[in-house]
């Protein structure tokens, strides 16, 4: 049932959730801001940071758009056969990962990375194993 005009109204959500509510891969910590649970119906909206020196799993966002926006740190995202190519974003940077791309986010570098994640329309995650 769609919510009347009433029910949706603009709203503030006080700093982001626990890690533990929403979706993760190995070496990356997700944690919500706009989700469902706040409201949204077509976007999910967090935090995200990386370990230094670590690589997550192979995996993909089936039907989900994501983008990212570098606040510190470095992300490379391999993909491709044999997930051989690479791109790398680092400060100030913007990401952008197609919907259903099979890829490894890793952080090759001595300093955690973390950046503002939006994904649509939700954040699915499917870890395809090691």
């Amino acid at each position: 049932m769609a919510a009347t005009p009433e029910e949706q109204a603009p709203h503030v959500v006080r700093g982001p959730g626990s890690a533990s509510s929403t979706l993760q891969t190995r070496a990356m910590e997700r944690l919500p801001g706009i989700t469902r649970e706040s409201g949204a119906s077509k976007v999910w909206l967090g935090l995200v940071s990386g370990a230094p020196n670590e690589t997550g799993p192979p995996h993909h966002h089936g039907e989900a758009e994501t983008a990212m926006y570098l606040l510190s740190g470095h992300v490379r995202v391999y993909y491709g056969e044999g997930f051989e190519e690479y791109v790398e974003a680092g400060p100030g940077d913007f990401l952008f990962v197609p919907a259903h791309i099979h890829h490894i986010e890793a952080n090759p570098y001595d300093e955690p990375f973390q950046g503002v994640l939006a994904r649509a329309p939700d954040n699915i995650v499917v870890n395809l194993g090691d």
